[in-house]
Protein backbone atom coordinates (compact mmCIF):
# COMPACT_ATOMS: atom_id res chain seq x y z
CA UNK A 1 0.00 0.00 0.00
CA UNK A 2 2.99 2.41 0.65
CA UNK A 3 4.99 1.50 -2.05
CA UNK A 4 1.69 2.31 -3.98
CA UNK A 5 1.40 5.82 -2.75
CA UNK A 6 5.00 6.87 -3.25
CA UNK A 7 4.33 5.72 -7.18
CA UNK A 8 1.72 8.56 -7.29
CA UNK A 9 2.97 11.56 -7.63
CA UNK A 10 0.47 13.49 -5.75
CA UNK A 11 1.29 11.48 -2.68
CA UNK A 12 5.25 11.37 -3.54
CA UNK A 13 4.85 15.47 -2.92
CA UNK A 14 2.96 14.78 0.06
CA UNK A 15 6.00 12.70 1.79
CA UNK A 16 8.32 15.30 0.47
CA UNK A 17 6.82 18.14 2.08
CA UNK A 18 6.73 15.71 4.74
CA UNK A 19 9.97 15.25 4.75
CA UNK A 20 10.87 18.86 4.99
CA UNK A 21 9.05 19.71 7.76
CA UNK A 22 11.11 16.99 9.62
CA UNK A 23 14.24 18.85 8.57
CA UNK A 24 12.83 21.88 10.08
CA UNK A 25 12.09 20.06 13.36
CA UNK A 26 16.05 18.36 13.46
CA UNK A 27 17.20 22.19 12.38
CA UNK A 28 14.98 24.14 15.10
CA UNK A 29 14.87 21.50 18.28
CA UNK A 30 16.26 18.12 17.66
CA UNK A 31 20.00 19.76 16.49
CA UNK A 32 19.89 22.80 19.07
CA UNK A 33 21.72 22.16 22.56
CA UNK A 34 18.39 23.20 24.40
CA UNK A 35 15.66 22.24 21.62
CA UNK A 36 14.35 19.11 23.35
CA UNK A 37 14.20 20.26 26.96
CA UNK A 38 12.50 23.73 25.74
CA UNK A 39 9.98 21.63 24.12
CA UNK A 40 9.38 19.79 27.41
CA UNK A 41 9.13 22.44 29.64
CA UNK A 42 6.68 24.23 27.31
CA UNK A 43 4.59 20.81 27.57
CA UNK A 44 5.23 20.87 31.56
CA UNK A 45 4.11 24.46 32.00
CA UNK A 46 1.16 24.05 30.01
CA UNK A 47 -0.60 21.45 31.22
CA UNK A 48 -3.66 21.34 29.51
CA UNK A 49 -3.51 24.58 26.91
CA UNK A 50 -3.10 23.46 23.24
CA UNK A 51 -0.11 25.93 23.73
CA UNK A 52 1.83 23.47 25.09
CA UNK A 53 1.88 21.45 21.66
CA UNK A 54 5.09 22.08 19.74
CA UNK A 55 4.23 24.30 16.35
CA UNK A 56 5.69 21.81 13.82
CA UNK A 57 4.58 18.59 15.99
CA UNK A 58 5.67 15.88 17.31
CA UNK A 59 7.84 13.24 15.94
CA UNK A 60 4.26 10.83 15.73
CA UNK A 61 1.82 14.13 14.78
CA UNK A 62 4.77 13.94 11.82
CA UNK A 63 4.88 10.34 11.10
CA UNK A 64 1.10 9.95 11.55
CA UNK A 65 -0.19 12.61 9.38
CA UNK A 66 -1.85 11.72 5.82
CA UNK A 67 -2.32 13.83 3.39
CA UNK A 68 -5.96 14.13 4.07
CA UNK A 69 -6.11 15.47 7.01
CA UNK A 70 -3.43 17.99 5.84
CA UNK A 71 -5.50 19.17 3.37
CA UNK A 72 -8.56 19.33 5.59
CA UNK A 73 -6.63 21.38 7.90
CA UNK A 74 -5.80 23.51 5.24
CA UNK A 75 -8.55 24.15 3.37
CA UNK A 76 -10.12 25.19 7.10
CA UNK A 77 -7.73 27.50 7.80
CA UNK A 78 -6.22 28.71 5.15
CA UNK A 79 -9.72 29.70 3.78
CA UNK A 80 -9.94 33.38 2.60
CA UNK A 81 -12.36 33.86 6.02
CA UNK A 82 -9.54 33.06 8.09
CA UNK A 83 -7.02 35.30 6.11
CA UNK A 84 -5.92 38.90 6.92
CA UNK A 85 -4.31 41.10 4.23
CA UNK A 86 -2.86 44.57 4.99
CA UNK A 87 -2.19 48.04 2.80
CA UNK A 88 0.56 50.39 4.11
CA UNK A 89 1.66 53.24 2.73
CA UNK A 90 1.08 55.74 0.18
CA UNK A 91 -2.62 54.73 -1.52
CA UNK A 92 -5.56 55.22 -3.03
CA UNK A 93 -8.16 53.35 -0.75
CA UNK A 94 -11.16 53.29 -3.44
CA UNK A 95 -8.43 52.10 -5.82
CA UNK A 96 -6.57 49.51 -3.54
CA UNK A 97 -10.38 48.44 -2.16
CA UNK A 98 -11.13 47.68 -6.08
CA UNK A 99 -7.86 45.91 -6.64
CA UNK A 100 -8.64 43.68 -3.80
CA UNK A 101 -12.23 42.70 -5.21
CA UNK A 102 -10.62 41.88 -8.95
CA UNK A 103 -8.21 39.84 -7.48
CA UNK A 104 -9.70 37.83 -4.49
CA UNK A 105 -13.59 38.59 -4.44
CA UNK A 106 -13.66 35.32 -6.55
CA UNK A 107 -11.95 33.11 -3.78
CA UNK A 108 -15.11 31.40 -1.87
CA UNK A 109 -15.40 30.68 1.73
CA UNK A 110 -14.34 27.79 3.63
CA UNK A 111 -16.47 25.22 3.66
CA UNK A 112 -15.82 24.50 7.51
CA UNK A 113 -15.88 27.15 10.17
CA UNK A 114 -12.42 27.86 11.71
CA UNK A 115 -12.78 26.62 15.45
CA UNK A 116 -11.86 27.69 18.58
CA UNK A 117 -9.52 26.23 20.79
CA UNK A 118 -12.10 24.29 23.60
CA UNK A 119 -9.30 23.33 26.24
CA UNK A 120 -8.17 26.26 28.30
CA UNK A 121 -5.83 25.87 31.32
CA UNK A 122 -6.28 24.76 34.54
CA UNK A 123 -5.25 26.66 37.06
CA UNK A 124 -1.84 25.22 38.11
CA UNK A 125 -1.95 24.47 42.41
CA UNK A 126 1.69 23.02 42.84
CA UNK A 127 5.31 24.20 41.37
CA UNK A 128 6.91 22.31 38.48
CA UNK A 129 10.38 21.45 37.85
CA UNK A 130 12.44 20.25 35.76
CA UNK A 131 16.64 19.97 35.61
CA UNK A 132 18.44 18.81 32.61
CA UNK A 133 21.51 18.30 31.33
CA UNK A 134 23.10 19.99 28.19
CA UNK A 135 25.49 21.86 26.12
CA UNK A 136 24.82 25.05 27.30
CA UNK A 137 26.12 27.13 30.35
CA UNK A 138 24.08 26.61 33.66
CA UNK A 139 20.93 28.72 33.58
CA UNK A 140 17.67 28.89 35.47
CA UNK A 141 14.31 29.85 33.54
CA UNK A 142 11.14 30.71 36.37
CA UNK A 143 7.60 30.98 34.21
CA UNK A 144 4.44 31.75 35.62
CA UNK A 145 0.81 31.92 34.05
CA UNK A 146 -0.42 35.42 33.84
CA UNK A 147 -2.99 36.63 31.37
CA UNK A 148 -3.70 36.71 27.41
CA UNK A 149 -3.49 39.57 25.49
CA UNK A 150 -5.70 42.54 25.94
CA UNK A 151 -6.35 41.44 29.32
CA UNK A 152 -6.76 44.54 32.02
CA UNK A 153 -3.69 43.47 33.65
CA UNK A 154 -1.53 42.88 30.76
CA UNK A 155 -0.39 46.85 30.38
CA UNK A 156 1.12 46.51 34.24
CA UNK A 157 2.56 43.71 33.61
CA UNK A 158 4.47 44.69 30.66
CA UNK A 159 5.64 47.82 32.90
CA UNK A 160 6.32 45.65 35.47
CA UNK A 161 8.86 42.99 32.65
CA UNK A 162 10.43 46.53 31.69
CA UNK A 163 11.47 47.69 35.11
CA UNK A 164 13.12 44.04 35.71
CA UNK A 165 14.58 44.38 31.96
CA UNK A 166 17.48 45.73 30.27
CA UNK A 167 20.88 47.09 31.17
CA UNK A 168 19.25 49.45 33.41
CA UNK A 169 16.60 46.90 34.83
CA UNK A 170 17.08 45.94 38.06
CA UNK A 171 17.86 42.32 37.30
CA UNK A 172 21.00 43.20 35.53
CA UNK A 173 21.83 45.66 38.00
CA UNK A 174 21.71 43.14 41.31
CA UNK A 175 22.40 39.93 39.72
CA UNK A 176 25.12 40.99 37.30
CA UNK A 177 26.66 44.22 38.73
CA UNK A 178 26.07 44.08 42.09
CA UNK A 179 26.27 40.68 43.31
CA UNK A 180 27.95 39.55 40.33
CA UNK A 181 26.55 35.74 40.14
CA UNK A 182 24.92 36.01 36.71
CA UNK A 183 26.54 36.86 33.31
CA UNK A 184 22.95 37.52 32.04
CA UNK A 185 19.40 38.22 33.76
CA UNK A 186 16.09 39.41 31.78
CA UNK A 187 12.35 38.93 32.19
CA UNK A 188 9.47 39.22 29.35
CA UNK A 189 5.87 39.02 29.42
CA UNK A 190 3.93 36.93 26.23
CA UNK A 191 0.12 37.28 26.29
CA UNK A 192 -1.06 35.70 23.58
CA UNK A 193 -4.55 35.14 22.25
CA UNK A 194 -6.21 32.90 24.45
CA UNK A 195 -2.87 32.10 27.43
CA UNK A 196 -0.19 34.05 28.65
CA UNK A 197 2.88 33.88 30.58
CA UNK A 198 5.58 35.80 32.84
CA UNK A 199 9.06 34.53 32.11
CA UNK A 200 12.29 35.95 34.60
CA UNK A 201 15.83 33.75 33.37
CA UNK A 202 18.85 34.21 34.00
CA UNK A 203 22.57 32.63 33.26
CA UNK A 204 25.15 31.81 36.33
CA UNK A 205 28.22 33.34 36.32
CA UNK A 206 31.61 30.30 36.80
CA UNK A 207 31.33 29.63 40.63
CA UNK A 208 27.84 30.37 41.02
CA UNK A 209 24.71 27.86 40.68
CA UNK A 210 21.53 28.36 38.84
CA UNK A 211 20.11 28.06 42.09
CA UNK A 212 21.60 30.85 43.44
CA UNK A 213 20.43 33.08 40.15
CA UNK A 214 16.73 31.67 41.12
CA UNK A 215 17.23 32.42 44.64
CA UNK A 216 18.25 36.09 43.84
CA UNK A 217 15.32 36.49 41.28
CA UNK A 218 12.74 35.80 43.47
CA UNK A 219 14.31 38.53 46.08
CA UNK A 220 13.87 40.76 43.24
CA UNK A 221 10.30 40.04 42.25
CA UNK A 222 9.36 40.21 46.57
CA UNK A 223 10.42 43.69 46.06
CA UNK A 224 7.99 44.73 43.60
CA UNK A 225 5.32 42.98 45.92
CA UNK A 226 6.17 44.86 49.01
CA UNK A 227 7.33 48.71 47.90
CA UNK A 228 6.05 50.37 45.03
CA UNK A 229 8.21 51.98 42.00
CA UNK A 230 9.71 54.97 42.59
CA UNK A 231 8.03 57.29 40.01
CA UNK A 232 11.10 58.06 38.27
CA UNK A 233 11.62 54.41 37.90
CA UNK A 234 8.52 54.07 36.52
CA UNK A 235 8.16 57.34 34.09
CA UNK A 236 11.67 56.21 32.83
CA UNK A 237 9.66 52.82 32.25
CA UNK A 238 6.88 54.87 29.99
CA UNK A 239 9.49 56.97 28.23
CA UNK A 240 11.49 54.16 26.58
CA UNK A 241 7.82 52.51 25.78
CA UNK A 242 6.44 55.79 24.32
CA UNK A 243 10.12 55.94 22.10
CA UNK A 244 9.93 52.40 20.85
CA UNK A 245 6.00 52.70 19.62
CA UNK A 246 7.26 56.06 18.00
CA UNK A 247 10.64 53.97 16.25
CA UNK A 248 7.90 50.99 15.28
CA UNK A 249 5.84 53.17 13.47
CA UNK A 250 8.54 54.91 11.02
CA UNK A 251 8.66 51.56 9.18
CA UNK A 252 5.98 51.05 6.76
CA UNK A 253 7.06 47.66 6.94
CA UNK A 254 7.01 46.98 10.48
CA UNK A 255 3.60 49.24 10.94
CA UNK A 256 2.35 46.51 8.55
CA UNK A 257 2.89 43.77 10.84
CA UNK A 258 1.67 45.26 13.41
CA UNK A 259 -1.62 45.80 11.87
CA UNK A 260 -1.48 42.30 10.98
CA UNK A 261 -1.19 40.77 14.10
CA UNK A 262 -3.32 42.96 16.44
CA UNK A 263 -6.03 41.42 13.90
CA UNK A 264 -5.24 38.18 14.43
CA UNK A 265 -5.40 38.84 18.03
CA UNK A 266 -8.09 40.91 19.42
CA UNK A 267 -8.70 42.87 16.18
CA UNK A 268 -6.56 45.88 14.56
CA UNK A 269 -7.54 48.86 16.69
CA UNK A 270 -6.09 47.53 19.37
CA UNK A 271 -3.20 48.88 18.39
CA UNK A 272 -3.80 51.93 19.00
CA UNK A 273 -4.77 51.13 22.79
CA UNK A 274 -1.23 49.65 24.02
CA UNK A 275 0.34 52.98 24.38
CA UNK A 276 -2.23 54.68 26.27
CA UNK A 277 -2.99 51.72 28.71
CA UNK A 278 1.08 51.53 29.31
CA UNK A 279 0.63 55.07 29.82
CA UNK A 280 -2.12 54.80 32.86
CA UNK A 281 0.14 52.19 34.72
CA UNK A 282 0.63 52.74 38.13
CA UNK A 283 2.79 51.87 41.01
CA UNK A 284 -0.19 50.69 42.76
CA UNK A 285 -0.87 48.50 39.69
CA UNK A 286 2.60 47.03 39.43
CA UNK A 287 2.16 45.77 42.91
CA UNK A 288 -1.00 44.58 42.26
CA UNK A 289 -0.05 42.21 39.47
CA UNK A 290 3.26 41.23 41.22
CA UNK A 291 1.40 39.96 44.42
CA UNK A 292 -1.44 38.02 42.53
CA UNK A 293 0.19 35.81 39.90
CA UNK A 294 3.91 35.89 41.15
CA UNK A 295 3.34 32.65 43.75
CA UNK A 296 5.25 29.41 43.94
CA UNK A 297 2.00 27.52 42.67
CA UNK A 298 1.84 29.10 40.02
CA UNK A 299 5.31 28.76 38.26
CA UNK A 300 7.31 26.04 36.31
CA UNK A 301 11.06 26.23 36.73
CA UNK A 302 13.64 24.96 34.98
CA UNK A 303 17.27 24.61 35.76
CA UNK A 304 19.91 23.62 33.18
CA UNK A 305 23.32 22.11 33.85
CA UNK A 306 26.34 22.15 32.07
CA UNK A 307 26.21 18.15 30.50
CA UNK A 308 29.51 16.52 31.72
CA UNK A 309 32.33 16.95 29.23
CA UNK A 310 30.42 19.66 27.34
CA UNK A 311 32.06 22.68 25.98
CA UNK A 312 31.51 26.25 27.70
CA UNK A 313 28.99 28.14 25.59
CA UNK A 314 30.82 30.70 22.86
CA UNK A 315 30.57 34.00 25.02
CA UNK A 316 29.81 36.21 22.16
CA UNK A 317 26.29 34.56 22.77
CA UNK A 318 25.59 35.13 26.45
CA UNK A 319 24.02 38.22 26.15
CA UNK A 320 21.03 36.61 23.73
CA UNK A 321 18.04 34.82 25.01
CA UNK A 322 17.36 31.38 24.47
CA UNK A 323 15.41 31.74 21.45
CA UNK A 324 17.91 34.28 19.82
CA UNK A 325 20.79 31.44 20.51
CA UNK A 326 19.00 28.56 18.82
CA UNK A 327 18.41 30.92 15.57
CA UNK A 328 22.11 31.75 15.99
CA UNK A 329 22.93 28.04 16.52
CA UNK A 330 20.97 27.08 13.55
CA UNK A 331 22.24 29.43 11.04
CA UNK A 332 25.76 28.57 11.85
CA UNK A 333 24.58 25.42 10.61
CA UNK A 334 22.96 26.42 7.13
CA UNK A 335 26.17 28.51 6.34
CA UNK A 336 28.26 25.63 7.67
CA UNK A 337 26.21 23.26 4.98
CA UNK A 338 26.49 26.20 2.44
CA UNK A 339 28.20 25.97 -0.80
CA UNK A 340 30.86 28.21 -2.41
CA UNK A 341 27.83 29.82 -4.63
CA UNK A 342 25.25 30.35 -1.93
CA UNK A 343 28.13 32.12 0.51
CA UNK A 344 28.69 34.30 -2.25
CA UNK A 345 25.39 35.26 -2.67
CA UNK A 346 25.17 35.95 0.86
CA UNK A 347 28.41 37.98 0.93
CA UNK A 348 26.90 40.07 -1.70
CA UNK A 349 23.22 40.30 0.04
CA UNK A 350 25.24 41.37 3.15
CA UNK A 351 27.21 44.23 0.88
CA UNK A 352 23.99 45.22 0.17
CA UNK A 353 22.26 45.83 3.48
CA UNK A 354 25.85 47.36 4.65
CA UNK A 355 25.07 50.31 2.25
CA UNK A 356 20.99 50.66 2.61
CA UNK A 357 22.47 51.28 6.04
CA UNK A 358 25.19 53.81 6.05
CA UNK A 359 22.24 55.42 3.57
CA UNK A 360 19.92 55.32 6.59
CA UNK A 361 22.29 56.66 9.56
CA UNK A 362 21.65 60.58 8.52
CA UNK A 363 18.07 60.30 8.73
CA UNK A 364 17.83 58.20 11.63
CA UNK A 365 20.40 60.58 13.64
CA UNK A 366 18.09 63.79 12.74
CA UNK A 367 14.83 61.03 14.04
CA UNK A 368 16.93 61.03 17.27
CA UNK A 369 17.81 64.41 17.72
CA UNK A 370 13.91 65.97 17.09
Amino acid sequence: MESDRLANPVFREFYSERDVVHEERRLRTDSTPTGKFDEQFDSIFWQSSPYGWPVVGWPSDLEGITREEALDFFDTFYAPNNLTAGIVGGFDPDEAIEMAERYFGRLERGQVEPWEPRTTEVKQNAESRMVAYADTNPQVQVRYHTVADRHVDEPALLVMSNILNGRTGRLFKSLVEEQDIATRASAFVNGMKYEGFFQVSGTAKDGNTPEEVEAAIYREIEKLQEEAVTERELQKVKNQNAAAEFRRLQSSFFLLLQLLQADAMNGWETLNMTGPDLQAVTADDVMRVASTYFEPENRAVAIYYRKEGGEPEDPRLAELDEQSKQQVRMLMQQLAQATPAELDQLRQQLAQFEQMGDRSQPSSRRCLRS
